[in-house]
């Protein structure tokens, strides 16, 4: 397939995974962006700048995951490798629980949409079969390519994922700590089965949880509760587990937020006053924790086409220059990706 552009910008949020009883299935976008710039060059030289998040400890060439995404993509397109010249602007933190290696891996899948003279011949199945080909299950990669609030899962034939309503009203806060958790070391954590009324029990919220966040979140302190997974990761998640004790026994609909270590509090018009007056006494912003509160995004991935591609790539050209906005998941935005 032919390339139709030679110079790309892409923007991928945060995700929070799980939302407290959905493991592994229910997800949502955060207003926190990654950006990544890509410039297709005629050598074979790949050359990767990162500033903020990840700095100094990440990959610098064809290792990087941005470049292993896109170098995936183009392949599946069938298109001719060329040397890369990359540059990320991150804020997501990362090992945090906001999905960062996610949104790493669909900013190099959305990168090559855009670069390819035919996007949507990568639709939005694909885009994110190959998110999940990645990160080993959709969860946070569904939000982070299609916005808002989402519930994946799997089949025979690859992921599926469609998106839920989010009551404008619900606002989001994150506690991020100084510390870091391998998403590995929290699964490590889990038992290889669970009694049957913690699964009924814990299905019943994620189901309600669905209705809390699109209808009534009056009912996101009861939709929250999980008995699957976080009870279980206790001990690898510390102090993170100490702060959401703490929260959920003054009434505050929180989580952890994916694997950890972060907390994520939902909250609704009634749960907004108990949730600051809480957070004023346990969350000393000076002794390790950072408190954020980024929208819920509505738009996931999105791709812009900075330069065309006239053939003129040994020279590092522009070529023809315009602009062009190419959405990460091309017609599922409210949908569906089946």
């Amino acid at each position: 397939m032919q390339l139709g552009a030679d110079h790309v910008r892409v923007r991928v949020p945060a995700t929070s995974a799980n939302l407290g009883p959905g493991f592994d299935s229910l997800g949502l976008a955060l207003a926190l962006y990654d950006e990544v710039d890509v410039r297709l060059v005629a050598s074979d030289e790949v050359v990767v700048d990162v500033d903020g998040e990840g700095a100094g400890q990440v990959p610098l060439g064809e290792d990087h995951l941005v470049v292993r995404a896109l170098r995936r993509t183009m392949d599946l397109a069938g298109t001719v490798p060329t040397g890369i010249h990359m540059t990320c602007h991150n804020v997501i933190p990362h090992g945090r629980g906001l999905g960062s290696s996610s949104a790493a891996v669909v900013a190099g899948i959305v990168a090559a949409r855009a670069l390819l003279a035919e996007p949507r011949a990568i639709d939005a199945a694909t885009v994110l079969a190959l998110a999940t080909e990645f990160e080993g299950h959709p969860d946070n990669a569904a939000p982070a390519i299609q916005g808002g609030a989402t519930v994946a899962w799997t089949t025979d034939d690859g992921p599926r994922a469609v998106g839920l309503d989010v009551d404008p009203t619900i606002e989001a806060t994150v506690l991020v700590p100084d510390a870091r958790l391998a998403t590995s070391r929290a699964r490590a954590a889990l038992p290889e089965h669970v009694s049957h009324g913690d699964a009924a029990f814990t299905a019943g919220r994620a189901a309600l949880l669905v209705e809390a966040l699109a209808r009534r979140p009056e009912l996101l302190f009861d939709a929250t509760e999980d008995r699957l997974h976080q009870p279980y990761r206790a001990a690898v998640l510390g102090a993170s587990s100490e702060l959401l004790r703490a929260l959920r026994d003054e009434g505050v609909p929180a989580t952890i937020s994916g694997a950890g270590p972060t907390v994520l509090v939902l909250a609704g018009p009634g749960h907004r006053d108990r949730r600051d007056a809480v957070l004023a006494d346990l969350v000393d912003e000076t002794a390790g924790w950072r408190r954020l509160t980024p929208g819920i995004d509505t738009t996931g991935a999105r791709a812009r086409r900075i330069s065309g591609n006239t053939g003129a790539l040994s020279s590092g050209s522009k070529g023809a220059t315009g602009s062009h906005v190419v959405p990460g998941s091309p017609a599922v935005r409210g949908g569906s990706m089946q």
